[in-house]
């Protein structure tokens, strides 16, 4: 029997006194250290960020300020606005290009000993003009009479105005580095012109060269604290979904930036908290978060993390050949657990801190005891009766669910079977399948119709069976659980509860 302890216990009762309270937190902090060697950081400083991304209550406002925070106080800034920055080209590109538009006079720079730049900027794109050398062709022709004769031609003569109107594509015949180098060193009105700024202000410009573009708006923004910058910055931030914007910048942060950003987000309030109708895993860190703060380490969350929503995935890890001395250790770890006996009351000294441990260990240890349930369901469990056995002996209510029946609709599902006279029903119902195998399949050939064939009803229900899944009252028999998904669905309603118990008593 796995007693999931889903029954509020009586407060008055202070649990037990026996020492074995003592033991299970002795044993938890032995499955800690274990989990810990068979788990890297990196992993599970990904496992956390992917969390974070997962939070759907986050409000555009918060996260603009949230992540405006981060880019505006902590003292390594500049890598994570590096990474905004390649995003918001990737993402939104004519923001930034906007603000590029105004400030044209940077491409001076930005060519100025760099054929390669020149070359791929000012280009014909098939028989039509790049946005580079269209700008400049339209600047010409507009103002011929000042830098005409700045254009270099690949001929023995060049070509006149007149002419080059009728047929433009004798711009084919323009020497392209020797006239943007004559354009740098005598016309600089051509840089702060109207048509240089028309041609950069969708981005496109911005893929010749990310890194030039990167420096010179970490400049705009650190240093000159560039308002229009700034601006469409905000702008980004509040328009992009939470969940990309966690993906890609959190990665960048170390350990102390990604507390001060946990430390951020709790100053936010988080949603009413319902046990029964949680709004995904990272619904319950949430919750955790905003009760206990960032006041833990980084280590802490991580643990707590990857044992509130990456059961599964650390399980998986364990599994690993590599990890096979670690598996040995938690399986003794957890037998051990398991031989500690237990009643409604045995997690009630966790509850009402008997122990005087400060709140984030007793978090903690809630947290490992609801994993070592994961790890048992999911080692123990394999037959729907052992699982319907679970459901009675903890008081969840249960009924089958129909999800996964088949689709012929004549073949009674087994919660129906009941008072069903499957002996002398059997043939009309297996003359019914054939008809609409007949009608649905006449393409087949037999060996093909035999393979639909599924049989007798028994063996149907036996294949039912196999593939059964539950409504639960743990969540008001809203979704279908199959044996892949109960572990995880248990585990995490345990451990709402508790927390629900803790803070409220």
């Amino acid at each position: 029997m796995i007693n999931l302890f889903l029954s509020e216990p009586n407060w008055n009762d202070g649990g037990a006194d026996d020492g074995s309270s003592e033991l299970r937190i002795r044993l938890l902090k032995e499955l800690e250290t274990v989990i810990w060697s068979a788990m890297s950081r990196a992993e599970a400083r990904m496992w956390l960020c992917k969390t974070v991304a997962g939070l759907k209550c986050v409000a555009p406002r918060h996260q603009r300020e949230l992540f405006v925070d981060l880019l505006k106080t902590r003292r390594k800034k500049q890598s994570l606005a590096s990474q905004l920055l390649h995003l918001m080209f990737d993402k939104s590109p004519q923001k930034l290009g906007s603000v590029l538009a105004r400030r044209t006079r940077v491409l001076e720079d930005f060519f100025i000993g760099n054929p390669k730049r020149v070359s791929q900027w000012f280009l014909y794109v098939g028989l039509e003009q790049g946005k580079g050398l269209r700008a400049l062709s339209q600047f010409a022709f507009k103002n011929r009479d000042i830098c005409w004769e700045e254009l270099e031609w690949k001929g023995k003569h060049g070509q006149s105005p007149a002419m080059v109107a009728t047929k433009p594509h004798y711009f084919l015949d323009l020497d392209i580095q020797r006239t943007v180098e004559n354009f740098l060193e005598n016309v600089p009105l051509f840089w702060s012109s109207s048509e240089v700024a028309e041609s950069v202000k969708d981005g496109d410009i911005f893929q010749i060269d990310r890194s030039f573009f990167v420096r010179y708006f970490e400049g705009l923004m650190y240093k000159e604290d560039s308002r229009d910058a700034w601006e469409v910055v905000n702008e980004f931030l509040m328009e992009q979904p939470f969940s990309c914007l966690c993906e890609h910048l959190l990665i960048t942060l170390e350990d102390r930036e990604l507390l001060y950003f946990l430390e951020l987000l709790c100053k936010y309030p988080a949603p009413k908290f319902e046990f029964q109708h949680l709004d995904g895993v990272s619904h319950l860190f949430l919750f955790v978060l905003s009760k206990c703060g960032a006041s833990g380490s980084i280590d802490w969350m991580l643990l707590l993390n990857a044992v509130i929503t990456q059961g599964r995935q650390l399980l998986r890890l364990l599994r690993d050949e590599e990890a096979q001395e670690s598996l040995v250790k938690i399986d003794e770890i957890v037998s051990k657990i398991s031989a500690i006996p237990s009643d409604a009351n045995s997690l009630t000294p966790i509850f009402k801190n008997t122990y005087k441990m400060k709140t984030i260990e007793a978090v903690k240890c809630l947290g490992l005891q609801s994993w070592v349930f994961f790890y048992r369901l999911s080692q123990e469990c394999q037959t729907p009766e052992s699982w319907e056995s679970i459901f009675g002996d903890n008081q969840i209510g249960f009924r089958n669910s129909n999800e996964h029946a088949l689709l012929d609709e004549d073949v009674p599902s087994e919660e129906d079977c009941s008072g069903f006279d499957l002996v002398r029903g059997k043939k009309k119902k297996k003359q019914k399948a054939k008809k609409k195998r007949r009608r649905t399949y006449d393409y087949t050939d037999d060996n093909d119709d035999e393979l639909l064939d599924f049989g007798s009803a028994g063996q149907k229900l036996d294949f039912l069976s196999n593939t059964r899944s539950w409504l639960l009252s743990t969540d008001g028999y809203c979704s279908a659980w199959s044996s892949a998904d109960l572990p995880e669905h248990l585990h995490r309603q345990c451990l709402s509860r508790w927390m629900i118990w803790l803070f409220e008593k």
